[in-house]
């Protein structure tokens, strides 16, 4: 019988939850509970794998304690606060399963929806993303999300204008995104690099259970910059755009400048000569800055070595390995 037991305990299973957690003590027991007994229910083999990003919390106590009593929960904290995609990436690396979940921990995502998204993934989808009819958020991060979406897809064309943070993901592809490297990370603009299978199904968005949202403003918009100069070359394209732009407005107003003098249209000494050489010279120098961009924009891409995440302690199953 044990022997039987430590088979079921090697064999991989068939999903792979991943949560990151940040200031989630008053929630964690509850929704280890739901995604449980929704699970159970429909049959499916699982692994429940807690990140804790350094809030500063009893998340971390909280989690052992469910180690403790479930040897499908495992467990990792980071040795500080890394940010929510590199805690979902570092789950993502150490799962097991055919298909991985990543939910958030603030009760925010159904975990009895699961199985749905699993049964649509069955269409051919390598991704699964579980959509909101409306979002239980203020309208300013509503307003705020909708319009990061439209600068998220002009920075990245083949990102699917429908991804959430509750997602399923085919197991491989799901552990292929730890291959990129780079200090920004975000999830979805490494998926969508890697399939364009992607599908979803609306589920509700519910409301937070406990405490505040983490995302404020400014960290929002820090993460909209970050998108775009990781991601895009956009930014880059538009300074040589302008350069382009103001070299030959500096040839027309060369142009015109001469010729004002010569019908005398402008009579004041040296204002010719002198706004000529500013109006080329200026715009040779915006031409040039923005060639250099392009060049500057894919070294940024190659050189970014920094550690996207490194992790101080791990619990669970892995201990025993």
């Amino acid at each position: 019988m044990a022997d039987q037991d430590t088979a079921r305990q090697a064999e991989p299973p068939l999903l792979s939850i991943v949560v990151p957690v940040y200031r989630s003590e008053a929630t964690l027991g509850q929704l280890h509970q739901r995604v449980s007994q929704s699970l159970d229910e429909a049959g499916i083999s699982f692994e429940l794998i807690f990140v804790e990003d350094c809030g500063g919390d009893g998340s971390w106590s909280v989690i052992e304690c469910l180690i403790a009593g479930d040897p499908r929960v495992k467990g990792i904290q980071f040795t500080r606060n890394f940010g929510q995609h590199a805690a979902t990436i570092c789950g993502l690396s150490r799962s097991q399963g055919t298909w991985a979940v990543t939910l958030d921990d603030d009760l925010e995502h159904p975990p009895e929806k699961i199985p749905a998204l699993l049964e649509h993934a069955a269409q051919g989808h390598d991704i699964v993303y579980g959509i909101y009819p409306t979002r239980s958020h203020r309208w300013w991060r509503n307003l705020t999300s909708r319009i990061g979406k439209v600068l998220f897809k002009i920075a990245i064309p083949s990102l699917s204008d429908k991804y959430t943070s509750f997602r399923l993901i085919r197991g491989d592809i799901a552990r292929g995104i730890t291959v990129f490297d780079s200090p920004f990370p975000f999830v979805d603009g490494y998926l969508a690099w890697l399939t364009n299978r992607v599908g979803s199904v609306e589920v509700p968005h519910l409301a937070r259970q406990s405490g505040a949202s983490n995302y404020n403003f400014r960290k929002l918009l820090a993460h909209t910059f970050n998108i775009f100069v990781t991601f895009s070359d956009l930014p880059l394209r538009l300074a040589s755009w302008l350069g382009i732009a103001t070299f030959l407005f500096s040839l027309v107003l060369i142009a015109y400048v001469l010729y004002g003098r010569i019908t005398g249209l402008i009579e004041v000494s040296g204002f010719a000569s002198i706004m000529a050489a500013l109006a080329f010279f200026g715009g040779i120098q915006l031409l040039v800055l923005g060639v250099f961009g392009e060049y500057l924009g894919r070294m940024n891409f190659k050189s970014s070595r920094k550690p996207l995440f490194l992790v101080r302690e791990a619990a669970g199953i892995w201990e025993q390995r």
